[in-house]
Parts: structure tokens; sequence; C-alpha cells
């Protein structure tokens, strides 16, 4: 029988050339807008202890604490990541800043920095917010006063007639 001459439970010292594997930016994004939930969730019972937390272990004790139902989703592999982000001198002082800041940061999850991650996150943000939206529109109208053409506010231009949508409330618009 042939022996190999390379074992196949070896790992290879070099990594093979080109791009490194990387989390896409919707990945990110999509692990950001979790993590504001969750932290949103337990701020309260997390911050008080996270706050006085110096260490890894300081930091994984107040997340079992502070965060009990999801803290698996945080410790221990990114004790060291929050210590990083915690100690960063922009980080915010208001409780809503904080909790997105946290968040926007640990969502690369230590494949890309923490600056890097909430950069990607505000991408994201304002790739969504830009897509698929209407920038304009228009109605033609013909009215029983004779009026053909492009309506005004949604009635008519020459004598104020309404545009009925049949959505009841929604979209009746007020005159003025």
């Amino acid at each position: 029988m042939k022996k190999a001459e390379i074992p196949l439970d070896t790992v290879p010292e070099k990594r093979r050339p080109g791009r490194r594997a990387q989390l896409r930016p919707s990945e990110i994004a999509g692990r950001a807008g979790n993590n504001r939930w969750i932290l949103n969730q337990v701020w309260d019972r997390l911050w008080p202890l996270l706050s006085k937390a110096q260490t890894e272990e300081e930091v994984v004790k107040a997340f079992q604490d502070g965060a009990s139902p999801y803290d698996m989703g945080f410790m221990p592999f990114l004790a060291s990541l929050i210590i990083k982000v915690m100690n960063e001198p922009k980080f915010p002082t208001r409780r809503g800043a904080r909790i997105n800041f946290l968040a926007d940061s640990l969502a690369g999850v230590g494949c890309v920095t923490p600056r890097r991650s909430r950069d990607i996150c505000e991408q994201e943000r304002a790739k969504a917010k830009r897509n698929h939206h209407i920038i304009c529109y228009e109605f033609y109208v013909e009215c029983s006063c004779g009026h053909k053409g492009r309506s005004r506010n949604h009635a008519c231009p020459k004598c104020g007639a309404r545009i009925f949508f049949g959505f009841g409330s929604i979209l009746n618009f007020a005159t003025s």
C-alpha cells in the first residue's frame, strides 16, 4: 500500500494566494441591525456592568449577567473587541448613540476593523434609503369642468375637485 506524502489532516502554513474571504456588506449591516435590537433590549441591565469592565473576563461576566438571553451571540469571542470599541476616543455618551456605535462596531466580528464596520453599516443604510423610491409622481386628469392636464396637489387646478383614491382616509389630503 502506498503511503501518502502529505497527510490530509495537516494545515498548510501559508495561506492561498488571492484576496481573503471577507464578509459581505449586507451581512455586516444585517448583523448590526440585529445587534442594535438586542442591545436596546438589554442595555439598562448591561451598561452599568459593562461600563465598569476593564478585562475580557469582566466583559464576559457583564454580558452573562446583564444580557442573559442574548449573551451567547456576543461572548466570549467578541470580548476583546468590545473593550477596544469602548476605549475609543469617539465612544459616545448618550444611551442611543452608545448602543448604535457598539452594535455597528461589533457587526464586523473582527474580520474588519470596528471603524470599517461602522462605515460599511452607514453605506448600506444610505444605499437602502436610495433604493427603489419614487422621486416624482404625476396624475393626468380629465375633470368635469373641462380641464385636461396634470393635477395639482391631487386635485383639478381649475376647479379644485379632489381625486378620490378609494383607500379611505389614508390618502385624502386636507384642502388648503
